[in-house]
């Protein structure tokens, strides 16, 4: 049986929390996560006085935790989530060795246990190669989406919206008609307005992956304004007005002009847009490396691949290589297969023609700089 809470304990947790928030300007989630991380600590230690830590506490809890099944799924916790959990706790006892009450009851040093083990590091941080659909799986969910009544024609154009755009799926619905400019095809990612990673502002014009999906959004967004007579500050994405039918069952009836709370909508509503296309379930998210893998058909280079990693709202294009950028293995054996092959000199491979068109790239840069 787990103590009652130490007093003090929650004290210095209140007051770290806080610092972090305050000061340090932490996400509400991630304060949650350190949140979840004192408490798994305090409650492995039997609410001990934090005064009283010592290193070998950070060595038990850290083979503990290696343990300790997931409370979901009952398999063991992953990788990142231990290295995360202990750096979160790390962090805290470095901070709580210098607030009073606390200097000179422990050492500093004895948070340095914390510290995973270098195979746990590297695991947590390996990048795996994430699943997204092609280009075609995603025109065959659209080909089969209905579009009868307002509701479904809203859920086609948010699905074929987050390919054109590569927004992340808070970002789409807290979009509204002024951020959108269908003449300049851009959409205007306002972080004072609309919920973006990190708060960032920046633009991104419309990817190149087909007119057919681009006359979706366009026909949906001239849907709202001469039909609906929605306004600039109205919703891309309003939620749906519930209400009972004959039946006295509950359904979508009509568009709201508010938005959505949260997400959990248009996850919900790709399940269901993929399921009836008879594909797996791919997230929001994972659109954003279908559009990475497109770059990669489309042979970019240089400032166009750096304009295409801008467009995802990336600062650094190896941030895109690296979270998005894994080549497909049946792509890896296709290029080998070809790198194999005796190759026919042409132009482009004269190494004259080659120091031109860098010539030319390094000029180009200049005068836009």
């Amino acid at each position: 049986m787990t103590p009652k809470r130490n007093p003090a304990n929650e004290r210095a947790k209140r007051a770290y929390l806080g610092w972090l928030g305050g000061s340090q300007g932490r996400h509400e989630a991630s304060l949650d996560a350190v949140a979840k991380a004192l408490e798994r600590f305090d409650e492995y230690n039997k609410r001990r006085d934090f005064a009283k830590f010592r290193f070998e506490q950070a060595l038990g809890f850290k083979a503990r935790l290696i343990e300790q099944p997931n409370a979901r799924s009952g398999a063991p916790l992953s990788a990142s989530t231990i290295k995360s959990t202990l750096a979160a706790l790390k962090a805290f006892f470095v901070w709580l060795a210098d607030e009073p009450g606390y200097r000179a009851k422990f050492r500093r040093n004895d948070a340095e246990y914390f510290n995973p083990t270098d195979n746990l590091a590297r695991i947590a941080g390996a990048h795996r190669r994430r699943p997204c659909p092609t280009l075609a799986q995603i025109r065959e969910v659209l080909a089969v989406m209905p579009t009868e009544t307002e509701i479904d024609m809203r859920d086609r154009a948010l699905v074929a919206f987050a390919i054109l755009t590569g927004a992340r799926d808070s970002a789409i619905v807290s979009s509204r008609l002024k951020h959108i400019d269908i003449s300049a095809r851009l959409l205007e990612q306002d972080a004072r307005e609309m919920n973006t990673k990190r708060a960032k502002t920046f633009t991104t014009w419309f990817f190149p992956v087909g007119e057919e999906i681009e006359k979706i959004v366009i026909d949906w967004v001239n849907f709202l304004h001469e039909k609906k007579l929605f306004g600039p500050d109205d919703q891309i994405f309003p939620k749906s007005v519930v209400a009972q039918g004959p039946e006295r069952e509950f359904a979508a009836v009509s568009l709201a002009r508010t938005p959505w709370a949260n997400a959990n909508p248009v996850r919900t509503l790709f399940k269901q847009a993929f399921a009836r296309a008879g594909l797996p379930y791919f997230n929001p998210h994972s659109f954003r490396n279908t559009l990475l893998q497109h770059a990669y058909s489309l042979n970019l280079y240089g400032d166009q691949l750096k304009a295409w990693s801008q467009n995802l709202g990336h600062d650094s294009i190896i941030t895109t290589l690296v979270s998005y950028g894994p080549v497909p293995s049946f792509r890896q054996a296709e290029i080998f297969a070809e790198l194999a092959k005796p190759k026919v000199r042409t132009k482009q491979d004269d190494p004259t023609e080659m120091l031109r068109q860098v010539l030319e790239h390094m000029e180009r840069q200049k005068q836009a700089g």
